[in-house]
């Protein structure tokens, strides 16, 4: 796979990663007052996936950096 490829594809789960992520943060404010420990849950899991969009950009910045440099 090219780093142009990879690149994009790095971009691509971004992107679903951020809507994701967007989306159980809306429930979670849209739940109001219910079961604590699934709000609580669907936190951790929207910060865990704020881990992986952490990775990921700094994976597309090496690749970014890559194609700046030249390489393939």
């Amino acid at each position: 796979m090219s780093t142009k490829d990879e690149l994009r594809r790095v971009e691509e789960d971004l992107a679903r990663l951020r809507a994701e992520n967007q989306d159980i943060r809306d429930q979670i404010r849209d739940m109001g007052a219910t079961d604590q420990v699934e709000i609580s849950a669907m936190i951790s899991q929207a910060d865990e996936q704020v881990e992986l969009i952490a990775e990921l950009e700094r994976r597309r910045d090496n690749l970014r950096r890559r194609l700046e440099e030249g390489e393939d």
